[in-house]
Order: structure tokens, then sequence, then C-alpha cells
């Protein structure tokens, strides 16, 4: 049963008998507190540790190189300086039979078998003679690495006649250049069109044959083309784009936060409007820029080759079908919005009066406004940290030799011999322990945001819910700068249950990420059940993860909520707070809905607003050509899209808590008082209570 909160709040009787009517009250929410869900706190400490460990792993071992650029045929990564390879970033297969033999149906030879180099630009066909290009200079070729970049990588001129035959050979060390390459994602994408002038006169000195198909084509693409491959760039393209994430993920959605504070203080009456009407013009603008990107409109749209190349050459790549995806994906969304936006414009008013009570609170509480930038500091920090960690982690894997039969025989400079020993090429193997790893750093950054945002919250509650029971007055009775005295007693009593609420919201997301990954897999081995039965299932399988995710997080704001309020552990305040709600659902629950939902709307604001402005700077030259390329703005700009609405989540926040915990108050004060509430604010009242204003509520 859930009990009268008179002592929990402080209202204590004075020394004239009169019990929390005013003067007598020494403190507002203070009473006989204690520290809750302790093993909780203790788990999360812990689990900080395994955090630190975990990315300690990821540093040592992952090289974030690995992820944009290949291995050549020693294993060192392209562009790694530590193995003399700075400037050269692009991946080039010498032996163009051996990449035509790796794109054959059903051979055994894979092209991470063939032999690469790394070099600074894609060779090209001479148009009137033979190019070649030729290994890393070793033993008797006697050439400094910058005098073979000089030299356009051939030494041909300088072999020895046995050399020159090994080349004639395809053996090496020097291979010709019959075939023209792009650089496709810092990888040397072969032509399959030979240069009749270069084929003519590689015959003409007595080379094998060569092999034109368009297997050799074919070969390349699918490799560069393939799932990891993709998502390797994905991921780099993250790293790349810190600048961007600084910019348009921390500081454009800090700045529009904090004047979305100051507009709902000072222009309250029009905020509603002003948000939907930015909310559409966002999201269509958002579209259309996928649009550009995709290629459906305008002729911006992202290329993987990268540099000069031939305008008649097209190379098709995952990451153009994903933004077509996305693009499909943002028309819906875009046309769902605009339809809810009609269909709640009638309803505006009435978010109008619940925000108009919030927007009282901030006025005389202001260091609401000013407190979330203390989180705020506190999560860019951390996803400084997390980000960096989760680049170290996707490049963690251990760089391992084949275990080949195949035929790669090359000359060795070194040894002075054709060497069939030891030539298979090299992969990054990722163990089952880097997959854990990297599981477990997804599920770290998504509960210590949840705990990030739960703190802020819990805080915010504590100091709406002084001013709420000080009759809505800034009065003696609220202690000093209350926003810290919140905080205080959050640090002092209730961090347990904070970790509890953020693991449990944490937790059910991962299953539902994972079920979602397991459907995935599924659906692609077997179609999805053709019957009306199967499918009607599986949508309401969906639908009721989606319901219980968006169950537990409302539960969850509200017992932080009661947590502020009454001190209690994690479970004992959701049962009092959801008792509340539903005892009083016919009362808040529109009123409430309607303030969440101009609330989100206005979140999604900031965060299209962040997208945007990724958009734009993506699309400038330094991330559009050479080193800094990214391989599509989709990554950069979603996880801009989320950090925007992480940290206006945060802000936006003191509204959100400041609605619920003065809605909660008011139903417990009305609940102790046989329905009038003796210690809600008169704005509040207006808005509850009014008979006429309940009348239009519920129209």
């Amino acid at each position: 049963m859930r009990g009268p909160l008179g002592p929990v709040i402080g209202r204590y009787p004075s020394s004239d008998g009169n019990a929390g009517m005013g003067g007598g009250n020494k403190d507002i929410i203070k009473h006989n507190r204690k520290c809750r869900d302790v093993v909780f706190l203790v788990m999360f400490i812990g689990f900080w540790v395994a955090m630190i460990v975990n990315s300690s792993f990821g540093f040592n071992l992952g090289n974030p190189l690995r992820l944009n650029f290949g291995l050549d045929y020693k294993g060192n990564v392209c562009g790694d300086r530590h193995a003399d390879l700075r400037e050269l970033e692009l991946r080039y297969w010498l032996n163009p039979n051996q990449v035509y033999q790796s794109g054959l149906k059903d051979s055994k030879f894979h092209l991470s078998n063939a032999r690469s180099i790394c070099l600074m630009d894609c060779p090209i066909p001479s148009e009137d003679s033979l190019n070649w290009v030729c290994d890393y200079p070793d033993g008797d070729i006697r050439l400094k690495v910058d005098d073979w970049i000089d030299r356009n990588y051939d030494y041909f001129a300088d072999l020895t006649p046995e050399l020159r035959n090994t080349s004639l050979q395809l053996l090496g060390p020097c291979y010709p250049v019959i075939f023209p390459s792009v650089n496709v994602y810092w990888t040397c994408q072969l032509i399959a069109r030979a240069s009749n002038v270069s084929m003519r006169h590689w015959q003409q000195m007595g080379g094998v044959n060569i092999i034109e198909n368009i297997a050799i084509d074919k070969a390349i693409h699918r490799s560069i083309n393939s799932r990891s491959a993709v998502l390797k760039r994905y991921v780099a393209d993250v790293g790349k784009a810190w600048p961007v994430l600084l910019v348009c993920g921390g500081l454009v959605p800090l700045f529009l936060s904090v004047i979305w504070l100051l507009m709902i203080r000072h222009f309250v009456a029009g905020m509603p409007w002003i948000t939907v009407i930015l909310f559409n013009i966002l999201i269509i603008s958002v579209t259309m820029f996928y649009y550009v990107k995709a290629g459906w409109i305008g002729n911006d749209a992202i290329s993987p080759i990268i540099g000069e190349h031939d305008p008649y050459y097209h190379v098709s790549a995952r990451e153009v079908s994903h933004l077509h995806l996305a693009a499909v994906v943002m028309t819906t969304v875009m046309i769902i919005a605009f339809l809810s936006s009609i269909a709640i414009v009638r309803r505006i008013l009435m978010a109008t009066s619940v925000l108009k009570v919030a927007a009282k609170v901030i006025g005389e509480v202001q260091a609401l406004i000013i407190f979330p930038v203390i989180p705020y500091v506190m999560l860019a920090v951390f996803f400084m940290f997390w980000i960096s960690a989760a680049l170290h982690l996707f490049s963690s894997g251990t760089v391992l030799q084949n275990d080949c039969s195949a035929n790669c025989c090359a000359y060795d400079l070194k040894s002075k011999r054709v060497s069939c020993d030891q030539c298979c090429g090299y992969r990054l193997h990722y163990t089952s322990h880097v997959a854990a790893a990297i599981l477990f750093h997804l599920f770290g950054g998504y509960w210590a945001t949840q705990f990030f945002i739960a703190c802020s919250s819990t805080v915010i509650a504590g100091s709406v819910a002084s001013y709420y029971w000080a009759r809505g007055e800034t009065s003696p009775e609220i202690p000093f700068l209350p926003v810290f005295s919140s905080m205080k007693r959050l640090i002092r009593y209730s961090l347990g249950s904070i970790a509890l609420g953020s693991l449990i919201v944490s937790f059910v997301e991962s299953i539902r990420f994972i079920l979602e990954a397991l459907r995935r897999r599924l659906k692609l081995a077997k179609p999805m059940p053709g019957s009306w039965l199967g499918k009607m299932v599986f949508h309401s399988s969906q639908g009721c993860l989606r319901c219980i995710s968006w169950t537990i997080k409302s539960v969850n704001r509200n017992a932080y909520i009661m947590i502020a309020i009454t001190g209690k552990g994690f479970f004992k305040a959701s049962e009092i707070a959801t008792e509340l709600i539903i005892s009083n659902i016919l009362r808040i629950g529109k009123v409430n809905v309607l303030g969440d939902v101009i609330l989100f709307l206005g979140k999604l604001c900031v965060s299209l607003t962040s997208a945007l402005f990724a958009f734009l700077m993506l699309d400038t030259h330094r991330y559009k050509s050479a080193h800094n390329k990214i391989s599509s703005p989709l990554f950069p700009v979603l996880v801009c899209w989320i950090l925007g609405y992480i940290v206006a989540t945060l802000f936006f926040g003191v509204v959100e808590m400041s609605i619920d915990t003065i809605i909660l108050s008011f139903c417990q004060d009305s609940d102790e008082h046989q329905g009038t509430a003796q210690y809600a604010p008169p704005l509040l009242m207006e808005t509850l209570n009014d008979q006429n204003e309940m009348q239009r509520l519920t129209q």
C-alpha cells in the first residue's frame, strides 16, 4: 500500500502545531534517508573497471589504419609509418593472373593470397611503351623508398637478365602494368580492359600469357564491397569526421538546447507552434540531403572513386545502396511526421498550458537552465574516450598469414631466389574474444549514457519537488541552491537505484537488439512466413518488444522522480509512481502525453539540425578527396544525430522532468487532501483543476 508522503517530503509540525502550512517547515524533501540498492552501485563500479580494462585491450592491440587500408604481402598495413609506408596508402595487386584466378567461381585461390604492395597512386598503362611496377627495393636493389617512389616504382631497367626473365614469367620482382586501375576506397581497382599498346610490348618481350577477363574486375570489386569491408569503412568514417562530431554532435546541440530552454522560459505560448513547424522544415531538409547524396537530385552523389579518373568509368558500392535505402526510410518518416503534425495541431493549446507550468518552475529555479551543463561535460568526456576505444576495438584483430596451398611463388630479393614457401597472404583475424569485447563496449556505452541521463533527471526532479512543496514560492523553506542540494542527496543515497534503473533499460534494449539481429539472420536464411497467421505473429512480436521497451522507459522516468522525492529504492519508487499514475490516469494522461510529444519533437529539431550541419560540413573539400575522404556521410551524420538527441535529452529533461514531477506531486497532494491539492502552484491549479479547462482538454 502507498502511504502518505507528508513525513517524507518534510512537512513537519511547526512550533505552533500546524503541520506543513508554510512557516513551520524546517526543510523540504528531508527525512531519514539511507543508501539504496548498494549492490547495483558496486556492480556499476565494477562495470567501469571492466570498461577500462576492455578499452585498454583495444588501445594495445588495435590500429585504426586497418579499418581503411589493406595489408600488403608482408602483412603490413598500408599507410603505417612504423613499416615505412606512411605515404603509401593504396593497395595494389601486382600479378593480374593471380587476381583472375581468385575471381573464378569455384577457385580455391583467394584474393588475399595474391601478391600485393602499397603505393602512393594507382598505376596506369603507358600510351607508347610498357610501364612496370616493381616490388619494394631490397637485397641487391639498392634504392631508398623515396627514390623508388620518384621512379614510379620502376627499376626494371636495372635488373639483371635473370631477374628480367623471372619478371617476364610474372614471378617478379617487377610486374607489367597492363590494366588501368583507379583508386576505389584506397584499393587499386583493376579495370578488365587491357591496354593494346602495353599488351603488344609485353608479348614482344616474350612475357607469359596474361588473361583478360571480367573476373579480374569482379574479384577486387567483391573484396571492396564485402560486408566486413563496408562496416570497417563506416567505423573509420566516424574517426575521420571527429571535427564534425565535435561541432555538430556537441557544440551545435548544446547551443540550440540552451536557446530552446530560454525561449520556453520567455516565449512559452509560441514554442509548440515553432517546434512543430521547424520540425517539418528540418525533416524535409535532411531528407533532401539524402536524396542529393544518393544521386536522385543534382550531381553531387557520393563516389567510391578517390581522385581524378575517367568520367565514363563507374563503380558501384554498397554505400550508395545504403544511402538509397536511407532516403526511402527518411521519405516514409517525413510523410508520417507531416501527417502526425497535422493531427496534433488542434491539441497544441493543451500542450502550451502544461509547458507554462514548466516555464514557471524554470523561472523560479533558474539554476535548472545551467545544471545540464554538468552531465553534458561528463558525457562529452566519456564519449571522446568511448569513441576512441571503439575505433581501436574494431581494428584489434590479429594479423595472421593464410594457410594456402595455392601457387603464389615470387622472387624474393632478400634470399635471391624464387620462393614458394611462406608466400601466402595475410588477413585480419577477429577472434570470439574481440567480438565479445566489442559487444561489451557497445552495451557499456549505452548503460553509461542511460546512467548519466538518469542522474540528471533525478537531480532535476528533486529540485522541482522542492519548488512544488513550497507552494510554488521562492521561500526560505527551499534549501539554498536546490539543484545542488538535490545533487548531494543523489550522490549520497540514490546512485545504486539509478544504476539499477539504467541497467534494466540497457538490458531490455540489448535483448531487443539481439532478437532483431537474429530475426534478420533468419529472414536471410528463410523468407518471412507466407501465411497471414505467420505474418501476424511476426509483426505482433515486433510491436510487443517496442511496447515493452517504451513502458520500461516510462516507468523508469517516473521511478526517478519518486526516488528524488522519497529516497526509496528503485522498485519501491516504481510501485509508488505507477499507483499514482494509474489512479489519476484520466486526470493527467492527455496533458502529459501531449507535453511529451512537443518535447520529443523539440529533441528531434535539435538532432535534425545537428544532422543538417553535419551534412554541410561533410560536403566540404576536406572530406571529399584524398586522405580524409569519407566513404559515405551516412554514419557520421547518424552519430551526430544520436549525439544531438542525447544532448537535447539532457537539456529538455529540465522541462520534461519538471512537468512529470509537478504532475506526480499534484496527484499525491490531491490524494492526501481528499482531491484538493494544498501545495500546488496557482498556475498548475488553473491548468488541471479548473472545470472549464478540464472540459476543454477532454474534448
